[in-house]
């Protein structure tokens, strides 16, 4: 018991410096905003995944309830009509609960961890971003670079 709590409490003071952080740089890693004469664009690189690695040639295992929590996300990419503001942002509501779903279950420890982490902090910037955006096209884009980022979960973890 008193490992699962000491654990929760490391989980969430590093969760609140990565929100910090968000909330510090928008320039952080994994998600860039550029400005051009013309209009601000949204652009998304994959910095994120230069400081992946694997274990040893091989996945990550990571627990069902993250597992679990990211095929849950890739399903309501998929079946989520996003036509308005409205809906990108109930996507993003939606996608910010499971997300909170996944850092309150998580028992992974050590390089896995890690790793995840590395994973989850760009995603977590995105949800928010989708959260907060209020132009379609930008909304669609950043449905998409979450959408890519879901899909190479499975290329690092079980």
């Amino acid at each position: 018991m008193k490992t699962k709590i000491i654990l929760f409490a490391i989980l969430s003071i590093g969760y609140l410096s990565c929100k910090q952080a968000v909330k510090e740089d928008s320039k952080s890693p994994g998600t860039i905003i550029t400005k051009t004469a013309s209009c601000s664009e949204l652009q998304f690189n994959a910095d994120w995944e230069k400081e992946m690695a694997m274990n040893n040639g091989l996945k990550w295992q990571a627990n069902l309830e993250t597992t679990m929590g990211i095929a849950a996300m890739s399903k309501l990419m998929a079946e989520t009509k996003t036509l308005y503001m409205e809906d990108y942002r109930n996507l993003g509501n939606a996608l910010n609960e499971v997300k909170n779903s996944i850092v309150k279950e998580c028992t992974m420890t050590g390089a896995s961890h890690d790793n995840l982490h590395v994973f989850l902090h760009p995603l977590i910037q995105k949800i928010e971003l989708l959260q907060k955006t209020d132009n379609t096209d930008t909304a669609a884009k950043i449905k998409e670079s979450i959408n890519g980022q879901l899909k190479s979960y499975y290329t690092y973890f079980d």
